[in-house]
């Protein structure tokens, strides 16, 4: 029982500050496991495609990456880029799925996916493509995307290099 009399448990929502762990093992934890966990969602199979997936959006604007520098980024890639917004985000051409589960199996067919500190970066490190991660505010070793193939770059995002990025996407796409 809790303060309010019913028989039910409530748990924090965010891992404490004073304990070093991701958010991922957090709600792990407080289910009763152990382990570290790294989301999956299976999508249907299909090849991956000749393209790169850019959401230069996320829940906040203070941890987006400069949309100018994503528009070089754009340029300098070997392969064709395909943008991704949600509905209220302003981008011309943007690939705009509401449905989250037709948006996985859309990015799971992705080369690559580049993206801000989003839930539609976990989304996409969840289908398991190569992701590149782009961190600033937020600390990425509580917040980041897990999985074998993600790369975070992360630091003051007014001082992180389109450079910086592509050395990232060629490190997931070797």
């Amino acid at each position: 029982m809790n303060q309010l009399g019913v028989p039910i448990r409530f748990l924090d929502a965010l891992p404490p500050a004073t304990e070093n762990i991701h958010a991922a093992d957090f709600f792990l934890k407080q289910a009763g496991c152990s382990g570290i966990a790294v989301p999956r969602i299976p999508t249907r199979l299909s090849p991956p495609g000749d393209f790169v997936v850019i959401h230069p959006f996320s829940g906040s604007s203070r941890k987006n990456w400069p949309l100018e520098r994503y528009r070089e980024l754009a340029q300098r890639l070997a392969l064709p880029v395909r943008w991704c917004a949600g509905p209220e985000e302003q981008l011309d051409n943007a690939v705009r799925i509401d449905n989250l589960f037709e948006l996985a199996c859309w990015l799971a067919t992705a080369r690559v996916y580049i993206g801000n500190d989003s839930g539609i970066t976990h989304l996409a490190a969840a289908v398991g493509i190569p992701v590149v991660a782009i961190f600033g505010p937020t600390d990425p070793a509580v917040w980041a995307p897990r999985g074998d193939q993600v790369r975070v770059v992360s630091g003051n995002l007014a001082d992180i290099s389109v450079e910086q990025v592509l050395n990232a996407v060629a490190s997931v796409t070797v």
